[in-house]
């Protein structure tokens, strides 16, 4: 029995150094990229993508990483949970990735992370924003002695108060609806609403629920008006946003739309047009030239991928992703090692700033905090003439 023991002991081990090995000696750098190329998120998505892309041609042709070429394996999860479960595998298993960036809905990263976590395999999540991807009683890993997950987006924990504040605070609003998708990042969001409306001493009016794909919101905005909302807070993303623009022109009720950060995705604001305008939400990124790096990212941007209009479809989404791969690539020169956990605790005390688009990342990651967005980062964006800008008093 004792020599059975022995000998699977030494065949694990001689498998795991094997695994090492060929990740050392592979030509390339495999980095799996996860969000939903089609679809009603797929304005998040390709935007995303994109900036990924935009970032690696950057990276490798200066050098690489390591003295290797990043190697981007992108897959269409098609914003189904189901789908970012069956990508985690093929990803882990068969394509022996490094590190994984990219997650657009809560819901898929929620499914997806635990296979990464399990695999010891660095996810940076660039878009999804469900506050229980990295913190809080419901994030799944807060027992683990370490965790493989960090973040490059505003989580719902940030932009929540920031849409209370804009209706409550700056508009001076007492009554609001909420209107919420199904989804685990609808209601995930409406909870964290809820939550910094009650540190308010506000409960809102009514709260309204609707799914993905719904075409019309008459009968939730209805309910909103009836109930004397003098503002509605969203938490949806844009195909759904925009049904909720129109009903409120159908019924010809005109209030305030203050959500989060999807209020600025482009098809909320081409399918809502004229309805759209006005609506407000927080943004770690505008589409301007308000710095160098920023300037040079949009110009990149517009060159490479020509949106139509010179309008990227998701600034947030292309900026995120775009910084993701840089901090990725950070961590791996410190780390000077493909290995999971090297990469990890590199992420952890980068020991050199990260001079991004969204921002310079300065130690943006610790042991305990995965988040590299702070309360202090993002600004009110409002749509104007079809575009994203930034809100009075804001930059």
């Amino acid at each position: 029995m004792i020599r059975k023991t022995n000998k699977f002991v030494l065949a694990v081990c001689v498998l795991f150094a094997s695994i090492i090995a060929s990740a050392s000696f592979a030509q390339t750098i495999k980095i799996g990229v996860d969000g939903p190329f089609t679809g009603g998120s797929s304005s998040m998505g390709v935007s995303m993508r994109d900036g990924v892309r935009l970032a690696a041609k950057e990276i490798n042709a200066a050098g690489g990483v390591l003295g290797k070429k990043l190697e981007l394996i992108e897959r269409d999860d098609e914003a189904k949970n189901e789908r970012g479960v069956e990508i985690a595998q093929e990803l882990i298993n068969k394509e022996k990735i490094v590190a994984v960036v990219g997650f657009i809905n809560t819901g898929v990263a929620l499914a997806s992370h635990r296979f990464y976590q399990d695999a010891k395999i660095p996810v940076i999540n660039n878009v999804a924003t469900g506050t229980a991807l990295t913190k809080g009683p419901s994030f799944p890993f807060k027992d683990a002695k370490d965790v493989f997950v960090f973040r490059t987006s505003a989580r719902d924990e940030i932009q929540s108060p920031m849409i209370v504040n804009e209706a409550i605070t700056v508009r001076g609003f007492k009554k609001v609806a909420i209107l919420a998708d199904s989804t685990n990042y609808g209601q995930l969001g409406q909870a964290d609403l809820i939550k910094a409306l009650a540190a308010k001493n506000i409960t809102p009016v009514t709260t309204e629920k609707f799914n993905v794909g719904d075409t019309d919101m008459t009968a939730q905005v209805l309910k909103a008006k009836s109930a004397g909302a003098e503002a509605i807070l969203t938490y949806a993303i844009g195909p759904e946003l925009a049904q909720i623009a129109n009903a409120m022109a159908k019924v010809g009720w005109k209030v305030p739309l203050i959500g989060s950060w999807t209020l600025s995705m482009a098809n909320f604001i081409d399918s809502a047009g004229k309805n759209g305008e006005g609506a407000i939400m927080p943004q770690t990124f505008i589409q301007a030239p308000t710095n160098a790096k920023r300037k040079a990212f949009i110009e990149a941007y517009l060159k490479e991928f020509k949106p139509k209009g010179d309008r990227i479809d998701s600034p947030v989404s292309a900026a995120q992703g775009y910084d993701s791969v840089y901090l990725l690539a950070a961590a791996i020169k410190q780390a000077n090692s493909l290995e999971g956990d090297k990469i990890r605790l590199a992420l952890e005390d980068l020991k050199t700033p990260v001079n991004g688009v969204v921002k310079t990342y300065n130690k943006p990651f610790t042991k305990d905090d995965h988040d590299a967005i702070t309360d202090k980062d993002p600004v009110m964006g409002i749509v104007k003439n079809g575009r994203v800008i930034a809100a009075k008093g804001q930059q």
